[in-house]
C-alpha cells in the first residue's frame, strides 16, 4: 500500500492541533464556569456547557456558525457536484447562505429573546413533553445524515492521502470524531471552529494557483460546458424543490439555534446569521473552482491510476476534491491543502454529533423518560448518545457514496416535517397538539410515500411527472409535503378549538387537555421555560 507520507503528516499535524485547541478550550470554559457559577444560583451550568453560558461574542459566532455549514460536505460535495453536474446543480452554497438569512430574520431574535436552551424546547413548551419530544425524530435524522456527509467527505480525503479503501477510512474517521466529540461543550467547538475556517480558506486558496497551473490542467474555458452544466427542463421541478428544501430545510436545526441561543443578545444573534451567511458563499469560491479545474483535467498526464481515458470514473465523483489536492499541487501545498481539509471536516462533526446527544439527554430523556434522572445518569446518556448517532451516522456514510445526495437527505425530513411545525410553534398563537399531531403524520406520510432512491426507498405514492423509466419523481412533493403539514397543522388547529368551545364537543373528549384547563396549559408553558431543573446537564461538562 502506498503511503503519502507529506499527506499524514499534515494530517496528523492539524487533528493534533484541533485537539489542543479543543482541551484548551474545555480547560477555559471549565475555569470560567466555575467562577460564574459561584454567584449563580439558578442552575445554570448547562447553559455554560450547551450555550457557553450565552456569552457568544460576535466575532467567534460567526467564524462558528460559518464554520458549522462549511464542513467537509459543503466543500467536498461542491466540488463534486460541479464536476458531475456542473455550476446550475450546486444549489447548497447560495441555499444555505440565504436559509442563515432567513434564520436571522424571522427566527434568531424570537428564539433568543425567549432564553431557550434547545430547538425543541417550544415544542414542549407549546403541546407537553410527549408530543414535543416527536419533533425530535426528523431532528435526528437530520443530524444524523449531516454526520454522515461529514464523515464520507473526511473518509473521501483519508482514502486518497494513504491509499486506504473508504470503509476503512470512513471508519477510522468515525472514532476520531466520536472520541473527539467527548470533549463536548460549545466553547470547545466554537474555538476548533475558528482555526477549522482559517484552515479551510487558506489551504484552498493555496490550492487553487498551484493546480490551475499544472501541466496536465488546460484552460478552464475550453470545459465551460460541463463545469456550467445544462439546464433539462424534464427537471425544473425537482430543481426548485431541492432549492426550497435547502432554503427553508437549513432552518430548523440544533447546530444553527445552537449558536443562536449562545449570543449575549438577541440582536447579536440576528446579525451572525446575516453575516455568516456571506461566509458560506466565499468559503463556496475555491471549491467550485477545485471541480472546474478537475473537469479541464488530462489525469493520465498525473500519477492518478484510477482514471479512465483520462477522466475519472463516476465512483471517484465524491473524491474530486482530495484528487485535485493530491496530484495537481506539489507536496508542501498538499500538505496544507489536505491537512487543513481532514481537521475541518473533523471538526464540524462534534457540533452534530454533539447536537443530536443533547437534544436527547435534555429533551428526551431528562423531560419525557426520567425526569427525576441524577446528574450522573446523565452524563452517560450523553456519552452513550454520542456513541449511538455516531455509529449509525457511520454506516449511513459507508452505504451512500455520494457525499452531495446525502447533503439532501440531511434536510429532506427536516423541512417537511420540522419547518412548518416550527413556523406554526412561534408565529401562529392558536396552534394546539391536535393540529401538529396531524401535520406531522401527513408530512411523514407524503414524504415517505415519494420514496427515496438514494436509500433504496420505492415510492407508493406516484405524483405526476413520476418517471417510470428512472423511477425518480419530477413533481416538487417535498414542498407539497411541507406546505400540506402546515395547512393541516392551522387549519386542524382551529377548527378543534371550534368544536370544543363551542361545546359541539364536550372538553371530556380533550384529551390532550388544550381546551378542558387553559389556565394549567399557560401555567405549564411558564413552568417549562422557567423550571432550571429540566435543564440540568451537567454532566455533559464532564464529556
Amino acid at each position: 500500500m502506498a503511503v503519502n507520507v507529506v499527506g499524514v503528516v499534515g494530517i496528523v499535524i492539524f487533528y493534533i492541533l484541533i485537539l489542543a485547541i479543543g482541551i484548551w478550550a474545555a480547560f477555559r470554559k471549565k475555569k470560567g464556569s466555575q467562577n460564574r457559577l459561584a454567584n449563580d444560583d439558578n442552575g445554570g451550568e448547562t447553559e455554560n456547557v450547551i450555550l457557553a453560558g450565552r456569552s457568544l461574542g460576535l466575532f467567534v459566532g460567526v467564524m462558528t456558525m460559518t464554520a458549522t455549514w462549511v464542513g467537509g460536505g459543503y466543500i467536498n460535495g461542491t466540488s463534486e457536484s460541479t464536476f458531475t453536474s456542473g455550476l446550475v446543480q450546486v444549489q447548497a452554497p447560495w441555499g444555505y447562505a440565504l436559509s442563515l438569512t432567513l434564520g436571522g430574520l424571522l427566527f434568531a431574535e424570537k428564539m433568543r429573546s425567549r432564553n431557550y436552551v434547545t430547538m425543541l424546547d417550544p415544542f414542549q413548551e407549546k403541546y407537553g413533553s410527549c408530543v414535543g419530544g416527536l419533533m425530535y425524530i426528523p431532528a435526528l435524522l437530520g443530524e444524523i445524515f449531516w454526520s454522515s456527509a461529514i464523515l464520507a467527505a473526511l473518509g473521501a480525503s483519508i482514502s486518497v492521502v494513504i491509499d486506504l479503501d473508504n470503509t476503512t477510512a470512513i471508519t477510522v474517521s468515525a472514532v476520531i470524531a466520536v472520541s473527539y466529540t467527548f470533549f463536548g461543550g460549545l466553547y470547545s467547538v466554537a474555538y476548533t471552529d475558528v482555526v477549522q475556517l482559517i484552515c479551510i480558506f487558506i489551504g484552498l486558496w493555496l490550492t487553487i494557483p498551484f493546480a490551475i497551473t499544472d501541466t496536465a490542467v488546460s484552460n478552464i474555458r475550453t470545459t465551460k460546458q460541463k463545469w456550467l452544466g445544462e439546464w433539462d427542463n424534464r427537471y425544473t421541478g425537482v430543481w426548485l424543490d431541492s432549492a426550497l428544501l435547502l432554503i427553508f430545510g437549513g432552518i430548523p436545526w440544533q447546530v444553527y439555534f445552537q449558536r443562536v441561543l449562545a449570543c449575549k443578545t438577541s440582536k447579536q444573534a440576528k446579525y451572525l446569521s446575516f453575516s455568516a451567511s456571506f461566509g458560506c458563499i466565499v468559503m463556496a469560491i475555491p471549491a467550485f473552482l477545485i471541480g472546474a479545474i478537475a473537469t479541464a483535467t488530462d489525469w493520465s498526464e498525473t500519477s492518478y491510476t484510477g482514471h479512465l481515458n483520462g477522466t475519472l470514473p463516476e465512483k471517484d465523483a465524491s473524491r474530486v476534491l482530495p484528487l485535485v489536492l493530491q496530484y495537481l499541487t506539489p507536496p508542501a501545498v498538499a500538505f496544507i491543502g489536505l491537512g487543513a481539509v481532514s481537521a475541518a471536516v473533523m471538526s464540524s462533526a462534534d457540533s452534530s454529533i454533539l447536537s443530536a446527544s443533547s437534544m436527547f439527554a435534555r429533551n428526551v430523556y431528562k423531560l419525557i423518560l426520567r425526569p427525576k434522572a441524577t446528574e450522573r445518569e446523565i452524563i452517560w446518556v450523553v456519552r452513550l448518545s454520542v456513541f449511538g448517532v455516531g455509529a449509525v451516522a457511520t454506516v449511513m456514510a459507508l452505504q451512500i457514496q455520494s457525499i452531495y445526495a446525502l447533503w439532501y437527505l440531511c434536510s429532506d425530513l427536516v423541512y417537511a416535517v420540522l419547518f412548518p411545525q416550527l413556523c406554526c410553534v412561534i408565529y401562529v398563537k392558536d396552534v394546539n397538539t391536535y393540529g401538529a399531531l396531524i401535520g406531522y403524520v401527513i408530512a411523514l406520510i407524503l414524504r415517505i410515500g415519494g420514496g427515496e432512491v438514494t436509500i433504496g426507498l420505492d415510492p407508493f405514492i406516484k405524483y405526476p411527472y413520476y418517471s417510470n423509466e428512472k423511477k425518480e419523481q419530477l413533481f416538487p412533493f417535498r414542498t407539497l409535503a411541507m406546505l400540506c403539514s402546515f395547512f393541516a397543522i392551522v387549519f386542524v388547529s382551529y377548527f378543534v378549538k371550534f368544536l370544543f368551545n363551542s361545546a359541539y364537543l364536550s372538553k371530556k373528549y380533550d384529551v390532550f387537555r388544550c381546551f378542558s384547563n387553559e389556565h394549567e396549559q399557560e401555567t405549564r408553558e411558564v413552568a417549562h421555560r422557567n423550571n432550571k431543573e429540566n435543564v440540568k446537564l451537567v454532566a455533559v461538562t464532564r464529556i
